[in-house]
């Protein structure tokens, strides 16, 4: 699948990670590609941009993962967007949680490039559809 002409947005609170995902992400194949440290900063940048796909962190100050999710599905403009959740949080509470949220998918850290290229092929593909 091309994902040269989609847009990601990335949310962790943690830089570190966030350069590792946008390497992961760059390699999968996206050109496109902006970062947030918090779920308000992410909310923010979606209302001034469009995006393809979102990929947030579940623990983060300010506005965690969970509570971005649920605004993102709450707008209307927003809410068909798929919606990764990359967490090291992996109790089956959050995981609960996400899914009545309405979260694309789930991926727990620390994972490979592989299961991250799976987890968006799953959802974008589903988008074609």
């Amino acid at each position: 699948m091309d994902y040269s002409n989609s847009k990601v947005i990335i949310i962790d609170d943690d830089p570190t990670t966030r350069r590792i995902v946008a390497r992961l992400v760059k390699q999968i194949g996206f050109k496109e590609f902006i970062e947030a440290e918090n779920g308000q900063q992410a909310y923010e940048l979606m209302q001034e941009s469009d995006f393809d796909l979102i990929l947030s962190d579940l623990d983060m100050p300010i506005m965690d993962g969970l509570e971005l999710l649920e605004k993102v599905r709450e707008n209307e403009r927003l809410k068909s967007i798929p919606f990764i959740m990359v967490t090291a949080n992996d109790s089956k509470d959050n995981i609960m949680k996400a899914v009545k949220a309405h979260v694309s998918q789930y991926i727990v850290k620390p994972f490979t490039a592989s299961a991250l290229k799976e987890k968006i092929a799953k959802v974008l593909d589903q988008e074609e559809k």
